[in-house]
């Protein structure tokens, strides 16, 4: 049995690894391999882990968002674990302010506001360049607290990620998600290897496609997002399109089944 190592949770009440843990054990399992799945002894930033990796230390895979540097650093698994639901945003905000975003329609009305967001996710440089102001923050919880502090506008969370921090955390910061506006890019969330792994890259994407063809993958997907993506009202909100300039050019874009759509509801 070999042992494989991801990085851990940044925070106690972190619950963000959950699925990507489960969907890469349903895809070594469709690929008939044993593996043992172990988090790593020490939280790590997103940035600092890919650099980890990038240089063979102490992990072994990483899941992240895709960008056109990290594609050039690793080597990726391009099927979006999250079927782009990454790239379908809502936001947190004050529960003072709980108004804030009411009268947004366009990009340049958001603009008046200040997002936060990691000091390392492409999302930041996402973000700005389609001309919105970003506080960035070098921690996880960094960001709520920054949030609390009236330091930032609002705080825009993924579909995969908003409800289970809606859970443990905003009422703790005094957040409320949002009820008026989305977010969309296209943004794919990948499993990483180091560029010499190419045969567990190999076998993870078997096993993926593997999942895909039986339908176990979309069984997992809205057996853990279903309810929470009709619970975030996507067809009553006003949805803000914007470009993701980082995009790699090989993103399977065309390949449907890989992706959450509108039309999925």
């Amino acid at each position: 049995m070999i042992r494989l190592v991801y990085p851990p949770p940044e925070s106690a009440p972190d619950a963000r690894t959950e699925y990507p843990v489960r969907l890469l054990e349903l895809a070594l399992n469709k690929a008939g391999e044993r593996f043992e799945l172990c988090p790593g002894p020490n939280v790590v930033q997103q940035g600092a882990a890919l650099s980890m990796m990038e240089r063979g230390e102490s992990l072994d895979i990483v899941w992240s968002m895709t960008s056109l540097n990290r594609e050039r650093r690793l080597l990726p698994i391009r099927i979006p674990i999250y079927k782009g639901l990454i790239g379908w945003r809502i936001a947190f905000v004050s529960q003072q302010r709980p108004q804030l975003l009411a009268r947004v329609d366009s990009i340049r009305r958001l603009a008046r506001f200040i997002a936060c967001q990691g000091h390392d996710w492409p999302d930041t440089a996402l973000l700005r360049a389609n001309g919105l102001p970003v506080c960035p923050v070098d921690s996880y919880d960094g960001l709520f607290a920054l949030m609390h502090s009236g330091y930032a506008d609002y705080f825009p969370r993924s579909l995969a990620e908003i409800w289970a921090e809606n859970a443990v955390r905003a009422r703790r910061d005094g957040l409320v998600i949002d009820d008026h506006l989305a977010l969309h890019y296209p943004a794919a969330f990948y499993f990483f290897v180091n560029r010499n792994a190419d045969l567990l890259a190999a076998v993870i994407e078997a096993g993926l496609e593997c999942a895909i063809a039986d339908g176990d993958f979309d069984t997992l997907f809205y057996d853990t997002y279903g309810t929470y993506i009709r619970g975030a009202g996507l067809r009553s909100r006003r949805i803000i399109e914007l470009t993701n300039p980082q995009l790699p050019a090989e993103t399977p874009l065309d390949r449907q089944a890989l992706w959450f759509r509108l039309t999925d509801l």
